[in-house]
């Protein structure tokens, strides 16, 4: 196993918490990063995203990824990663699972909508939204607001793609109050979270889209990288049936793109001492390598082209967007119809306002959205479960 790496991210040397309280005994002999994941795990909003969309709206079927699941695949491949790398894999771990808390109903249809209602008032960023509930909304503890994790994962959180030249104003409130260097590289921790979370969904997308019928082996085998792969596992299993073939493909895929993370991030980290060098260091240090980042700019052309931008996904995605825009209107217009804890804490001035309201259905699954658009309008969404 690989011993500690001098850049890795030391839980011991944490830069602490925005709100210095804590119990004085502990429950349970954990790290920062630890308790971090564990109250990561724990909170509500993690719970919502088993029903927030992933790639398909509201299926029917058991098998198909949700926010949630795609979380844990996310931090199952985080991990091997940061063991290989030898760094923290706690942080790791816990950065890969609050990646996608900020994400509304409908995923990034249910974003668009959000962005178009929030537009005179700043905007909505599932990334910024993200840091919001971490920080202010998931709030299960009795003196502050939010989960207190400490400032290395939220600084990962943050930054995850890289330093933030233009927060957004939900960002920026944030970094106003608790600042997190957004104009540095953050750990390399966060950058491996953030190039498993591209691993992740590369792979398992195609997984999801093969089993609803949008994808199937014709289109894949148009892609150069995926053919190459196909005919190696062929090789390895000429009479296995072809779905357990697709399901090798995929696998080989991660384990192929993972070995290249580990070997190029090698590379880039070498003579490296401490954390403070990787912020320093100007670029991003954990990733693909040339080659692979370029044929992975394919695949993701080649995944849009054939899955997210389908016709029967996105006429979904349009009817997604406007079940949010219509909550949007109808909470607006009648806040009696939110609950009666978030109308006792609506602002009455804007743009505050119309933030709690954004925040309100952010919050939802997929299903509460539609159940809530059916209780308003007196109709159900239709044609919104594609799969």
């Amino acid at each position: 196993m690989t011993g500690r790496a001098p850049f890795a991210t030391d839980p011991a040397a944490s830069r602490g918490r925005e709100f210095a309280r804590e119990l004085s005994g502990q429950r349970g002999p954990r790290s920062e990063f630890q308790r971090d994941r564990d109250r990561i795990i724990h909170s509500m909003s993690f719970r919502r995203l088993r029903s927030k969309t992933q790639v398909f709206i509201a299926p029917e079927g058991d098998h198909y990824r949700t926010r949630m699941t795609h979380s844990l695949e996310v931090a199952q491949i985080g991990r091997v990663i940061a063991r290989a790398l030898g760094l923290d894999e706690d942080l790791t771990e816990a950065l890969c699972l609050a990646h996608d808390l900020g994400h509304p109903p409908f995923g990034h249809a249910g974003e668009s909508a959000l962005e178009e209602a929030m537009v005179r008032f700043g905007g909505f960023d599932h990334n910024a939204q993200a840091m919001r509930v971490v920080m202010r909304l998931d709030s299960p503890y009795p003196d502050h607001d939010g989960l207190n994790l400490s400032w290395e994962v939220l600084e990962g959180l943050a930054k995850h793609n890289g330093p933030v030249a233009a927060p957004n104003w939900a960002l920026a409130e944030l970094d106003k109050d608790y600042p997190l260097d957004l104009g540095q590289w953050p750990s390399l921790e966060a950058q491996v979270a953030a190039i498993a979370d591209d691993i992740a969904y590369d792979n398992h997308d195609i997984d999801d889209g093969l089993r609803a019928g949008f994808l199937n082996l014709d289109d894949l085998l148009t892609f150069d990288l995926l053919a190459d792969q196909w005919r190696a596992v062929e090789r390895r299993h000429p009479h296995a049936r072809q779905e357990r073939i697709l399901r090798e493909l995929v696998r080989d895929q991660i384990g192929m793109m993972v070995n290249d993370v580990i070997e190029h991030t090698r590379l880039q980290t070498k003579g490296l001492g401490s954390p403070a060098e990787v912020c320093d260091a100007g670029k991003r240090l954990a990733g693909f390598s040339p080659a692979l980042a370029e044929a992975e700019r394919g695949l993701k052309h080649f995944m849009y082209e054939r899955l997210y931008f389908h016709p029967d996904q996105i006429c979904a995605a349009e009817k997604a967007r406007n079940v949010v825009a219509r909550l949007f209107v109808a909470y607006s217009q009648d806040s009696s119809l939110m609950p009666d804890e978030w109308q006792a804490d609506l602002p009455t001035e804007e743009p505050r306002r119309s933030r709690v309201i954004a925040d309100f259905i952010a919050g939802m699954s997929d299903r509460f959205a539609m159940t809530r658009c059916t209780d308003i309008y007196g109709e159900a969404p239709r044609g919104l479960i594609n799969v």
